[in-house]
């Protein structure tokens, strides 16, 4: 839960994952749609996939027995280099170097090294580095250390170098460099896209699209529409076209609820969201994503942050009119 998310966000989260699966077999027999609905608005919900995955992976292949190799580690879905190498330091406490974002930070400066960080050479200048400096005792406590370190001390922005033990051998800090380090490409400008949706309600349901098993929020419901093409005469011309290329349905646009706005990792979005009637259906059935879903089933349905404020709002405004 830690990758990619701040430990305040985290740990609510963390106490209601653990309180419903205390073990890795309650975990590995748990449906996914109930892990994503524990894990939603934590974001990278492949963490989660992966994280199931796993746990279905240690109980039928390991005895609900966590491995302690570094081979055995790589083998678990979604375990990299990195947390393998880090389970296996900090909780069995093997020989070997866990170098995430702090410590090649501090290493970058240790050296003063001007390599681009993230470049295929910078990562084995500090792999090998890491090696050597890697203690056989303690290694966990090494690791963690330096973990701390990074986030304390050796931080981003304005290392705190009177406070850090390693001052006198830091060549950043002799060389007056330490703010400078280590050296990054400059990014590319994010993308934005505007984006349409469309709440359509039947009889009490609502039409949801499930996404695809891969990719960006995958295995996710949301409201049906996509992006705007260049050649839409508008926002509302975007969403009809999107609704009747996926669906075959026609629909009519009533009022619009509202414009949210969401960044991911690499492009930011606009979620224009209309409230909309069919007009005329489609000749065949339904693609198989699309799915009529109960108004109070919403709440079980995993959802990526921007359809979860739809569904919010509509309960919301559900609730406003039965008090009018």
């Amino acid at each position: 839960m830690l990758q990619q998310t701040r430990v305040d966000t985290v740990l609510p989260y963390f106490e209601r994952f653990i309180a419903r699966f205390p073990d890795i077999q309650s975990l590995a027999e748990a449906e996914q749609a109930e892990v994503f609905r524990l894990w939603e608005g934590l974001g990278y919900y492949s963490r989660a996939r992966n994280l199931h995955k796993a746990a279905k992976v240690l109980m039928n292949e390991h005895h609900c027995e966590f491995p302690s190799t570094i081979k055995e580690l790589e083998s678990l879905p979604g375990v990299g280099r990195y947390t393998a190498a880090a389970i296996a330091s900090i909780a069995f406490n093997q020989p070997v170097a866990a170098v995430d974002g702090n410590i090649k930070r501090i290493y970058a400066r240790l050296l003063n090294y001007h390599g681009i960080y993230g470049s295929p050479v910078f990562d084995k200048t500090i792999a090998d580095f890491a090696k050597e400096l890697l203690p056989s005792d303690r290694p966990g406590d090494f690791t963690q250390a330096l973990m701390d370190l990074g986030s304390a001390i050796c931080t981003p922005r304005q290392p705190n170098c009177p406070e850090c033990p390693l001052q006198s051998d830091c060549l950043a800090a002799q060389n007056g460099t330490q703010d400078q380090l280590p050296l990054k490409q400059k990014k590319a400008p994010i993308p934005h896209y505007d984006v349409c949706v469309a709440v359509i309600e039947e009889n009490g349901k609502i039409l949801l699209n499930k996404r695809p098993e891969k990719g960006l929020l995958a295995g996710l419901w949301e409201y049906p529409g996509g992006k705007v093409e260049s050649n839409d005469e508008s926002l509302e011309a975007a969403l009809k076209r999107e609704i009747e290329e996926k669906t075959g349905l026609t629909i009519r646009l009533e009022g619009k609820m509202g414009t949210y706005k969401h960044a991911y990792t690499h492009f930011k979005i606009s979620v224009h969201a209309w409230q909309a009637n069919i007009v005329k259906y489609a000749e065949t059935q339904l693609p198989p994503e699309f799915n009529w879903i109960s108004i109070k089933d919403l709440a079980a349905c995993p959802m990526g942050k921007v359809a979860r404020r739809i569904s919010n709002q509509i309960y919301l405004e559900l609730i406003q009119a039965k008090n009018q």
